[in-house]
Formats: structure tokens, C-alpha cells, sequence
């Protein structure tokens, strides 16, 4: 759904529980608290998904998150996170949960259920407040998701929404895997991925073995290789052309587009736009990164002199 607003807009990336460092981005950018809420009287905060698991303070960084939504200084997106933690938490009609509770998945969540120790019902409450985040956001002057805008996949999401935000049927729909709606969740909230052959397979961050490659979706896959469209850089990818027909869709951002504003891809170094219209602004706060804003005046090319971290 397109927004209108007045207030110009800051963009949070993934905070992952650094509740002082999100305090510390926020007094940097003239944020003051007040009643325990954290206004200005020219901007709002979009924030752009992924507030808990990793960090030490999580229950302080949602208290902080949803308040400033809850008085209107603030919108917050749903990030893979906050959806992995609602099917985590979803019980299945013939037992169960959407999200299994294996070793991989628990630990993903621990320090979150850690902090929410004898805390159920609170915990509860959360769960329930994340359902109620929109997946995306668009105004005539900017685009913001968590993971990956493609145009072809926000159209086919929007039949499962109410109001940009997933119903109770989508939940339970969006775990199902293969189907074009299950493609669409991982490609908006996880990124845009297309498949590797075995010799090329790599661990992540957390040395889990990737099949998949994870995409630059604001580039043209038709002009580019693997390794020069992988997100993060991966020793011993080919230099081969990309074969597009792996590609559910050969859609990606044009340069032509309204700036789009992201989060969830662990960037490293020095913050800096990725191009004129894309920005993404997670650089891993969780492991010892930056905590970076983009400070926006609906201007139709970004700047790197926009940009604030801690």
C-alpha cells in the first residue's frame, strides 16, 4: 500500500537485541526520550526488521521499537527474525510448530527465550505484535523491506496481506515449501537466492552448508557472473556468465526505480550506499559491526554523507 507522510524519515537497520547502541544511533540523530519514547519533531524512524536473537538486551530493544510504532515516531518492518520466532512459536493442528524446533532453530533463538525466561505471557504478546508488521513499505518516495524489493514478488505477496501485513491463513500458507507463496516470504524476508552446483557449495556465517547463492537483486543477472553477483565475497566462485534460467524471474532493481532502503546481509567495513537508488544498511551490529541509519529528505539519488553508525 503506498503512504503518505510528512515527517521526513531516518532508517535503522537490524539491531539483533544492541538496545545500546540503538539508543546511542538514536541521541546521535537528535532523538530525545520522553516518557520513555524516543521522538523528534521533524523525523520518524523506519525501522527495518530483525530486533531480536544474537544481542544482549532484546526485551529492551523491542520495548524501545514498539513504543516509538505504538506513539507513531516509528515504523517497523517484520524481518526474517520476527517471522522465523512467529512460526517457531505456531503450534500445528496435528502437532508440532511451523518452524521445527530442531538444534538449528533453537539455538537461533536462544538468547531470545533466554531473556523471556518465566516471561510467557509477555513473550506472548510480542509474537502477537509481530504478526502485525508489514513486510514492506512504499511512499511516492521510497521503497523500504528486509531482505529484497523485486516488483514481480511484492505483486504476488500482496493477495496474502491485509493492510501490508500477513493474515493467519498466510502463516500457516507461507511454510509450505515450494509453492510460488513460500518462494516469495523467503525472497522478501531471507533475499534472493538461485542454486549453486556441488563444487561451489559454502559454509555461512554460522558454518552451516550452503546450496544457494545469495543475489545482489538490485544488479541484472543477465549481465553479471557468479561471483561478481554474490552478496558477500566467496572464494571459488566462477567467473562463468549466470545461466538466468535458474532464476524464478529475471526481474531486479533498475536504476531507474524509487530508492529502496534494506536491511539482513551482515555487510562489513566502512557504511556505503550500494547504489545511487539502493541502500542497505545492516552491518553486523550482532558481531561487532556498526548499528547504521540512513538519514533520508526524499531525495532521488542517495549520498554516502547520509549515512550515521555507531
Amino acid at each position: 500500500m503506498m503512504k503518505n507522510t510528512k515527517k521526513m524519515t531516518d532508517f535503522i537497520g537490524d539491531i539483533h537485541g544492541h538496545a545500546d547502541a540503538l539508543e546511542a544511533l538514536l541521541k546521535k540523530m537528535g532523538y530525545a526520550k520522553k516518557n520513555k519514547i524516543y521522538s523528534h519533531p521533524e523525523r520518524k524512524v523506519l525501522f527495518v526488521g530483525d530486533y531480536i536473537d544474537r544481542g544482549p538486551k532484546i526485551r529492551k530493544t523491542l520495548k524501545i521499537v514498539k513504543r516509538m510504532v505504538e506513539s507513531e515516531n516509528a515504523i517497523a518492518l517484520m524481518g526474517n527474525h520476527e517471522y522465523n520466532a512467529i512460526c517457531f512459536h505456531y503450534q500445528e493442528t496435528e502437532g508440532g510448530h511451523l518452524r521445527k524446533h530442531s538444534i538449528k532453530n533453537i539455538l537461533q533463538h536462544y538468547k531470545t527465550l533466554k531473556e523471556f525466561k518465566n516471561k510467557q505471557e509477555e513473550y506472548d504478546s510480542y509474537i502477537d505484535w509481530f504478526k502485525t508488521l508489514p513486510l514492506f513499505y512504499e511512499t511516492e518516495h521510497f521503497r523500504a523491506v528486509h531482505a529484497s524489493w523485486i516488483n514481480s514478488t511484492v505483486e504476488e505477496l500482496k493477495p496474502h496481506l491485509k493492510n501490508g501485513k500477513l493474515t493467519e491463513k498466510a502463516i500457516i500458507d507461507s511454510v509450505k515449501n515450494g509453492t510460488t507463496f513460500n518462494n516469495t516470504i523467503e525472497d522478501t524476508l531471507k533475499g534472493k537466492e538461485i542454486p549453486l552446483n556441488k563444487e561451489n557449495y559454502f559454509k555461512d556465517k554460522d558454518g552451516f552448508i550452503r546450496e544457494n547463492l545469495r543475489i545482489k537483486w538490485w544488479e541484472n543477472p543477465s549481465k553479471s557472473n557468479y561471483k561478481e553477483l554474490s552478496i558477500h565475497p566467496i572464494e571459488n566462485l566462477p567467473l562463468t556468465p549466470i545461466d538466468v534460467t535458474q532464476l524464478s524471474n529475471t526481474n531486479y532493481y533498475s536504476k531507474n526505480e524509487k530508492p529502496v532502503f534494506f536491511g539482513h546481509y551482515w555487510l562489513n567495513g566502512k557504511p556505503a550506499i550500494q547504489r545511487h537508488n539502493s541502500c542497505c544498511l545492516d552491518y553486523s551490529v550482532a558481531k561487532k559491526g556498526k548499528l547504521v541509519a540512513y538519514r533520508f529528505n526524499n531525495e532521488k539519488v542517495l549520498s554516502n554523507k547520509n549515512l550515521i553508525y555507531v
